[in-house]
């Protein structure tokens, strides 16, 4: 693998620990800010593995957000040329609707860390080093989506039953984060103060129990995305 570019819509919300897996294998990664750099300025099938991060705002937004629609069209060539393609959060949605699936509110705001329950393909599939009897799992989205046609269920929460999908031999998509970095996610407490005073949620618990999860889930997704990049990349 040789070249990596990754869409980012928060600062804080990067690649994380899944960095450290493409540096070990000599990827180039490059960062295109949504809503700042030109996403039409690139060949959406010439990178390498393309990876569409989380962020705050709807796949639905383009009314507000019109640079959506652009991430959309580049996802679409992206997916049907059947290229290497990650989506986390934000970046699953806007993969289910490029994909004509729809996304829409969930149920209730889902942040925190809950284990994965895998389908029988997810347990076949890299996701099993992200099984519940292995790791606990952050969450941190309120907008779900119907599973594409075509695509193939691999993880659940009781609250949300899409929580990851594969399509195609190359395209992976996880609602949830595995991607988390433990020494970082005073990052997250910060950016996202204000949506966890209007959710309820106490900073400090969440912060204990992510100090006390989250290293075992940077280990377990780093090796769940090395077994996914050595069979698509």
């Amino acid at each position: 693998m040789q070249t990596v570019i990754a869409i980012r819509h928060l600062a804080f919300e990067d690649l994380g620990s899944f960095a450290e897996v493409l540096q070990r294998r000599g990827a180039s990664v490059r960062y295109l800010e949504a809503g700042v750099d030109r996403l039409t300025d690139f060949d959406p099938t010439e990178p390498d593995l393309l990876v569409v991060l989380g962020g705050p705002i709807g796949a639905y937004d383009a009314a507000l957000y019109p640079f959506i629609n652009d991430e959309l069209r580049l996802l679409e060539q992206r997916l049907s040329a059947d290229r290497p393609t990650l989506g986390i959060c934000l970046g699953a949605q806007l993969m289910a609707r490029a994909l004509g699936a729809r996304v829409y509110p969930g149920p209730a705001k889902e942040i925190g860390w809950t284990p994965l329950t895998l389908s029988e393909a997810g347990q076949a599939s890299p996701l099993a080093a992200l099984a519940g009897e292995l790791t606990s799992m952050l969450h941190w989205h309120g907008d779900t989506f119907d599973l594409p046609e075509g695509a193939t269920r691999l993880a659940s929460t009781n609250l949300y039953a899409n929580q990851a999908f594969s399509w195609g031999r190359a395209a992976l998509a996880l609602q949830c984060h595995p991607e988390i970095r433990a020494s970082q996610f005073e990052r997250w407490l910060i950016g996202h103060a204000s949506e966890l005073a209007a959710a309820g949620i106490s900073v400090p618990l969440l912060r204990a129990e992510s100090a006390r999860l989250a290293p075992t889930l940077e280990q377990q997704g780093q090796q769940c995305f090395e077994r996914w990049l050595a069979r698509v990349v």
